[in-house]
């Protein structure tokens, strides 16, 4: 190869690299931390206190040491967890984009591992699991406000989550007014009672097993063992520490009506009549979901939460698109770059 086609290749490398670094968004980094949980140590259910907790910062996070950030708490879905919301769906280099594509100015966002034995805490209180809401809404902002360069004050922190993670959103929004600025839930799960899981179908399996490893071998056995564990809680109640909604009898299963009111309770459609003002707190609230969602129950409990909200008065965005539990959540097409951080963007405050 002559000395010139050299040359010529080399500056064609160097101008492709150059469009290379130009096309790729500053990077952010995720900071993988551990929170030793006052709140869940001992709980009867054997649940890990020691959690961790996924933590983006973003660009610029290092280099600005005066500058204060506001957060976004992430809830992540059943059997998920916060490493799988970073590595496998790609939520650091999604914030990466968003940023840099103006959809949201540079924020914190926090996705703490509630991943349990079960599957998942549901972010709720529990006699059997612990106190995962408390935990939630208390002990891991103290401990990420005192880590972290954050506003720390309501009007700078936000709350989204997806599936199991979307119920808690609602959930914990109802329950804890004043400790987010606004709420959006994403495909939320178990905020109304629905045919396919009251009592459901893994309730006939989950009474048959002789032991709680059983769970782990069939997903509507391991749903119904989760949520049993985290709404009808009884840590003396084997094999799962948990009152099931029904009962067997010679030839099929009944219904165990006090343990189902139970589970109602813990629902946002039933908390809502008497928690309305908390919501009215918020600045913003929004909800959507896939038409197409796999998880049954909940395109018709949104709705029916939506209409719920109107009755008392309270402004919200329900909207209903064409996809499937998790065929939208995350890509740049997808409803966390489209709808979810330009939404923060505009309720949250990004100054002290």
């Amino acid at each position: 190869m002559s000395i010139k086609r050299l040359a010529a290749l080399l500056l064609a490398l160097l101008a492709t690299f150059r469009l290379i670094a130009q096309a790729a968004p500053p990077a952010g980094r995720v900071v993988v931390t551990h929170l030793d949980s006052k709140l869940l140590r001992g709980n009867p259910g054997g649940e890990n206190p020691r959690r961790r907790v996924s933590v983006y910062l973003p660009a610029g996070y290092e280099a600005s040491p005066g500058q204060r950030y506001p957060v976004l708490y992430y809830l992540h879905g059943f059997t998920w967890n916060d490493s799988l919301i970073f590595n496998k769906d790609g939520m650091k280099a999604l914030l990466d984009q968003a940023i840099a594509a103006g959809q949201i100015r540079p924020l914190i966002v926090v996705v703490p591992d509630e991943q349990t034995r079960f599957g998942g805490s549901w972010y709720a209180n529990s006699a059997t699991n612990g106190p995962w809401a408390d935990f939630t809404a208390h002990e891991l902002i103290t401990f990420i406000d005192k880590q972290f360069r954050t506003l720390a004050k309501p009007g700078s922190r936000g709350l989204a989550g997806h599936s199991m993670g979307g119920g808690g959103t609602l959930r914990l929004a109802l329950a804890y007014p004043g400790t987010w600025a606004a709420a959006y839930a994403l495909s939320p799960a178990f905020i109304g009672p629905h045919p396919t899981f009251l009592p459901g179908a893994g309730v006939a399996p989950a009474l048959r097993a002789a032991s709680a490893a059983q769970a782990q071998r069939s997903y509507p056995v391991l749903t119904t063992a989760s949520l049993a564990r985290a709404f009808s809680p009884n840590p003396k109640a084997v094999p799962f520490g948990a009152d099931l909604p029904g009962s067997l009898g010679a030839d099929s299963v009944a219904r165990r009506d006090a343990v189902l009111a139970r589970w109602l309770e813990a629902m946002p459609t039933f908390v809502l009549p008497t928690h309305a003002a908390a919501l009215r707190q918020l600045r913003a609230l929004a909800f959507d979901w896939g038409a197409q969602d796999e998880i049954t129950h909940i395109p018709p409990t949104c709705r029916y939460f939506s209409s719920l909200l109107t009755v008392f008065g309270i402004p919200h965005s329900a909207e209903e698109y064409q996809g499937t539990h998790g065929s939208r959540i995350m890509g740049t097409d997808g409803r966390l770059f489209q709808q979810v951080l330009p939404f923060f963007n505009k309720h949250l405050d990004f100054k002290p």
